[in-house]
């Protein structure tokens, strides 16, 4: 029996390895992100979070930024002979004070987490082109020294404007061109126009140095931070996701097919006799069998959107989004031929092999539906088909009583 049952169930080494295949941030941190960028799906969900963890922080630098503004704005009143200092007031406080002003207000939005990203990355380079063109003024007015407020606003947009390293290299790229733009409109002495743009060059190479590490610091941390929650939301023997995750993500797409107006399968999958079956063969062998078929089931849904869930014991769960009646049809299908192909000897009088029950709901998520009605839909299916003789998959829906096709049986039902 030990011989035979080598050839189907899965080592522990073989289960860790399932946990990672399907995690996209361990696929993510083995592949690397060297130009600072995850997959679609995750990409989206890494700066939907930064956004939303750093915007208490954002704020407070915004704050700080203004307070700069306002407080460069009243020293160059003091160094700048009149005749300059009005062209310029108009620019630092008519310009670059409203940007910062501007994304302060973005900050305190109910959705600004969501509108902050998209904003930033203009007023940034719009904030960085007025204190260019302060600068501009001064030299044309004789002052040099203002030059330094250019060099804190390119640091300021790479570590404290809330800005991706893309978005923050783009800006300081933008200024620096605007800085040569304005050089050369204005006339001034070449001599200090190489000087300015080359600390400005250098100053861009820091400050981008340090960004990128710092970013990849951040998503390294993001990553293993979502192994860990992945982790936490799996069931240790099977490494599927467990029945705490299971409820969670059934309240989730309830909520959103309500919302999209779409239709959501439950299948509840249930090894049959396998009480007789721990008890012939003990239990180890019990629990090889259980990672055996999980992972025979998350063989069998293979959409992305499918999800796959110990419910416990030797029940097991697949939510399955906006399915095609087809789909259900081929899903279930495949599943009672996945787990006859794992051909694990029952050695039992009532089974010569382990097989699977499967009761299928399948509904239109409305207000006045619950899912505490639908778990208990797909439940007396499963029951259905514990009853008519197990090794088959019974399908309950409000809207029609039989379907047969593939592994499903006709059922007629009365009243």
């Amino acid at each position: 029996m030990g011989r035979d049952r080598a050839a189907w169930a899965l080592n522990p080494d073989q289960t860790q390895q399932l946990i990672i295949d399907e995690s996209a941030a361990a696929r993510q941190l083995r592949a690397g992100f060297p130009w600072l960028t995850f997959e679609h799906d995750l990409e989206h969900e890494f700066r939907r979070e930064q956004a939303r963890s750093r915007m208490g922080q954002i704020r407070f630098n915004l704050f700080l930024g203004a307070g700069l503004v306002i407080c460069f704005g009243l020293l160059n009143g003091l160094v700048i002979r009149a005749g300059a200092q009005a062209s310029m007031g108009v620019v630092h406080f008519g310009l670059l004070l409203p940007a910062v002003l501007v994304a302060i207000g973005v900050t305190y939005l109910d959705k600004a987490y969501r509108i902050y990203p998209r904003v930033a990355p203009l007023l940034a380079p719009i904030s960085g082109i007025a204190m260019i063109a302060v600068e501009a003024r001064a030299a044309q007015a004789g002052v040099q020294i203002v030059f330094v407020s250019v060099v804190l606003a390119s640091i300021y947009i790479y570590f404290l404007y809330g800005l991706l390293f893309y978005q923050a290299l783009r800006a300081n790229l933008i200024m620096w061109c605007a800085y040569l733009a304005f050089a050369i409109v204005g006339a001034m002495p070449e001599a200090n126009v190489i000087y300015n743009a080359l600390v400005l060059l250098l100053a861009n190479v820091i400050g981008a140095t340090i960004a990128y590490s710092f970013e990849t610091e951040i998503r390294t941390h993001f990553l293993e931070q979502r192994m860990l929650a992945e982790t936490a939301a799996r069931d240790g023997l099977t490494a599927l996701y467990n029945r705490r995750r299971f409820d969670e993500h059934l309240d989730t797409v309830w909520q959103l097919a309500q919302r999209e107006g779409v239709t959501l399968a439950l299948l509840l999958v249930d090894i049959d006799y396998f009480k007789k079956y721990n008890d012939q063969h003990g239990h180890q062998a019990g629990d090889d069998a259980l990672k055996a078929v999980a992972a025979a089931l998350r063989r069998s849904a293979r959409r992305p959107l499918d999800f796959v869930a110990r419910y416990g014991g030797e029940e097991f769960a697949v939510i399955l989004y906006d399915p095609s009646r087809q789909y259900l049809q081929e899903i279930a299908h495949r599943i009672h031929t996945n787990i006859a192909a794992l051909e694990i000897p029952h050695g039992d009088s009532v089974a010569p092999m382990v097989t699977v029950s499967v009761g299928i709901a399948y509904v239109a998520p409305t207000l006045e539906r619950s899912t505490a009605g639908f778990v208990q839909l797909a439940d007396e299916a499963l029951y259905e088909a514990k009853a008519d003789g197990r090794n088959r998959s019974v399908f309950s829906e409000a809207a029609y009583d039989s379907l047969e096709t593939g592994s499903f049986r006709k059922r007629r039902r009365t009243g």
